[in-house]
């Protein structure tokens, strides 16, 4: 048998269930627009009946209610699909931006591309075959070809300059990857102490996976969940961390683009400087793929040296068959640097006209049969206009390619959020039908209780009294 005194201990459960309950929907409700938090559920069972009698076996009368605990609403399929998608975003993000700032160097179409500027030169040429006896045009050609070697110059180092910004990035987010990461271990150990001691975790654990989805969309890191509600995070299949064991990353390797060939750059684990770190996907992953050998901004500075080394050579070729105003052949118009970079080291010769090789040999300084072929260059298959068209080209069709890619992934991305969003995120109506109805069970609870309450009251003080004045 259950005692009258049972029905206070079963309404003061549902009290304190009702109570365990507003404050959740409170909680939910104040961080409703805080980026990263899970909204919380209360969890709650009915406590074991206890039978009428050991002597009967029919009803069984309610024992109340029991909190089992409080739980965060999450899905480790959709945190899984945003950190995925994140890195790939990253990635995208990261070489689409790079492909727009090599595009925008080129400066093509336009009255400031190089190939205006060759087009300019060629023409100085042409103006060579007929006035090659003039001071004027010798100047001009002179001046066109400095334009051009300044040009492809000034190329070149955009490209140096936005490898060492790039160089220097993968710096930055190595340290970015590292801060979190530490951050994460830390949050580990104090999630596994916070629930083995029985206590809610669900504000920690927002601040895990918030920092989780940071380092995969850096660096392409996946994750895996412990039991015992920490989370080991991956970089290539090996760990970063462990528990609450922080294996920090490092970039080694040339921070200029001209040491590259020789001292790549890498990353390797401080612990274990022989293990490289192998990663493809993230912001860090897009770095290193663009200063690598075969990168885009590698591939572009051999594209303007492959421009200076085709113009210097086709343009020497023909130069060196005529003759100057002296008779003098076998004269380079274009110098290149053996110490540099073709599109840095490439100079033009003559100072005057007095280094103009215009004429076919024996056939008199006014002679410029020389200086035409020059100027017929322009349309020559494989020639430095048909070159740098196709680096343009190439340039402008990576470029499309990377922000087409960029977009898809961005969208994949805010996918998935909304995705995550829909299952984990605060609906303020929702949240307001739940306090009603814990505030509805909160009263029916404290009302049995008065009621059981008045009730013991009158038995206890009022029996026997029946009749007595």
């Amino acid at each position: 048998m259950t005692s009258t005194f049972s029905g206070l201990t079963n309404a003061y459960s549902g009290l304190v269930a009702a109570r365990q309950g507003l404050a959740v929907v409170g909680e939910n409700i104040t961080n409703a627009s805080t980026p990263g938090y899970s909204r919380e559920v209360v969890s709650t069972s009915a406590n074991s009946p206890v039978s009428e009698s050991k002597f009967t076996t029919g009803t069984q009368v309610g024992n109340g209610v029991s909190i089992n605990g409080v739980t965060r609403v999450d899905s480790s399929l959709l945190d899984a699909q945003v950190r995925t998608t994140a890195a790939s975003s990253g990635y995208a993000t990261e070489q689409s931006t790079a492909m727009d700032s090599i595009e925008a160097a080129l400066n093509e179409p336009g009255n400031n591309g190089l190939s205006t500027t060759l087009q300019s030169f060629w023409s100085a040429w042409q103006n060579v075959s007929t006035q090659s006896t003039s001071a004027a045009s010798a100047t001009t050609v002179i001046a066109a070809g400095q334009q051009v070697a300044s040009q492809l110059a000034d190329g070149y180092t955009a490209t140096s300059n936005q490898w060492a910004s790039t160089r220097s990035n993968v710096d930055s987010t190595v340290t970015s990857i590292n801060t979190a990461a530490s951050q994460i271990a830390e949050l580990n150990g104090q999630i596994r102490s916070t629930l083995a001691a029985g206590g809610n975790a669900g504000a920690l654990q927002d601040q895990q996976n918030t920092l989780a989805v940071t380092v995969a969309g850096l660096s392409g890191a996946t994750v895996r969940s412990n039991s015992d509600g920490t989370m080991d995070v991956l970089l290539g299949g090996n760990a970063l961390v462990s528990g609450t064991t922080v294996h920090a990353i490092a970039a080694s390797g040339s921070a200029t683009m001209d040491g590259a060939a020789t001292s790549p750059v890498q990353l390797n684990f401080v612990d274990n400087p022989s293990a490289t770190v192998a990663i493809s996907s993230g912001t860090l992953g897009a770095d290193l793929s663009l200063l690598g050998p075969s990168g885009a901004l590698m591939q572009a500075a051999q594209s303007y040296n492959d421009v200076a080394t085709s113009v210097a050579t086709t343009v020497n070729a023909i130069h060196e068959t005529g003759a100057n105003s002296a008779g003098t052949t076998g004269l380079d118009f274009f110098a290149l640097s053996a110490t540099q970079p073709a599109a840095l080291g490439l100079s033009v010769i003559p100072t005057d006209a007095s280094g103009i090789a215009s004429a076919k040999p024996g056939a008199g300084a006014a002679n410029g049969d020389v200086a035409n072929q020059i100027s017929q260059l322009t349309s020559a298959t494989g020639g430095p206009d048909s070159k740098w068209a196709a680096f343009v080209v190439s340039v402008g069709v990576s470029a499309q390619a990377a922000t087409t890619q960029a977009t898809i992934t961005a969208t994949g991305s805010a996918t998935a959020v909304n995705n995550q969003l829909s299952e984990s995120s605060v609906d303020t109506d929702q949240e307001t039908t739940n306090m009603l109805t814990f505030q509805n069970a909160f009263d029916a609870a404290a009302r049995v209780m008065t009621t059981v309450d008045d009730m013991l009251n009158t038995l206890i003080n009022k029996t026997g009294l029946v009749g007595i004045n």
